[in-house]
Formats: structure tokens, C-alpha cells, sequence
């Protein structure tokens, strides 16, 4: 009755998003813009918030489908032995052996855990790429400063 969203947030939970109060939404395909966020609270690992100018159900309706980011500038920075998916996108994967698996195109998540689409490395024959688990034990380590990724995965898995 009141018009509130209910967002599914990437990352660690919904907290860091509850406490942002303006989102950039996105139509597939779209422009970003900014919207006022009035109230939000965390319910069941999802995000449910009133924004300013979306007071009704049918309004709120509208938003259906669009993504929601916040600016860096708002993110707290990442603790020791964290990373921001984000900043995953373009490093080069590599597996112990050092056998190239490509570039980080994309982070996804179907729900266990988070997964790498890497695109370009050797015996990479398939246009979407190959998706790498980001988890220990197969996440081996995390250069930022290097741009690599190095994982016990190789090219033929």
C-alpha cells in the first residue's frame, strides 16, 4: 500500500545499502539517475525502502527490473584480504600451474557462491566465456596492485 521496493543486494548483505541515502537506478539499457531514498530497513537478506517521488504500489511498480548502485565514494574501503567485486573485473586469471584463463568480464551469482566469467585464456572456445568459482579452496590469491587472480582451476574444467 505504501509503494516501497524490496532490492536483492550483491555483496556481503543488505546492510551497506540500507544505509545509503540516495540510490542511482538503471532501466536495462538506460541512463543512470538518482533517487532519494526516504526510508529503507533490511528484511530476510533483501532490501525493502520508499523512495522519494514513488509513493504508491503502481508507482513503485515501475522501478521493476532496474538495477541499483551507489557511488564508491559512499562504499567504506575494503578491509584486509577483501575486494570489491568490481575491482575484479579485468584482472587476469591465472591458474598455480600459470596456465592462462583470461580476463574477468563479469562477476554472477546464483546463489552458493560467487563465480568469475573469464573470457580469453587458453581452450577458451566458447563465446561466454568460463566461470570460475571465487572461493577458497579454489581462489588461490588476489593481486589488485598486479591485476592478477590466481586459482587452482585449469583451462580444461
Amino acid at each position: 500500500m505504501r509503494g516501497w521496493v524490496k532490492v536483492a543486494p550483491y555483496g556481503d548483505g543488505p546492510v551497506g545499502l540500507v544505509a545509503q541515502r540516495t540510490w542511482w537506478l538503471r532501466a536495462p539499457g538506460g541512463d543512470w539517475q538518482s533517487r532519494e531514498v526516504t526510508e529503507a530497513r533490511a528484511h530476510s537478506g533483501t532490501v525493502v525502502a520508499a523512495l522519494e517521488g514513488f509513493g504508491t504500489p503502481e508507482a513503485a511498480a515501475a522501478l521493476k527490473g532496474r538495477e541499483v548502485a551507489v557511488p564508491r565514494s559512499a562504499l567504506p574501503k575494503a578491509g584486509k584480504g577483501e575486494v570489491y567485486h568490481a575491482d575484479l573485473v579485468g584482472l587476469d586469471v591465472v591458474s598455480s600451474s600459470g596456465r592462462s584463463l583470461g580476463k574477468v568480464v563479469a562477476m554472477e551469482s546464483f546463489g552458493a557462491h560467487p563465480l568469475m566469467r573469464v573470457q580469453g585464456g587458453e581452450g577458451d572456445g566458447d563465446p561466454a566465456g568460463r566461470l570460475v568459482p571465487f572461493v577458497e579452496p579454489i581462489l588461490r590469491s588476489v593481486d589488485l596492485k598486479a591485476r592478477r587472480i590466481e586459482v587452482d582451476w585449469e583451462p580444461e574444467y
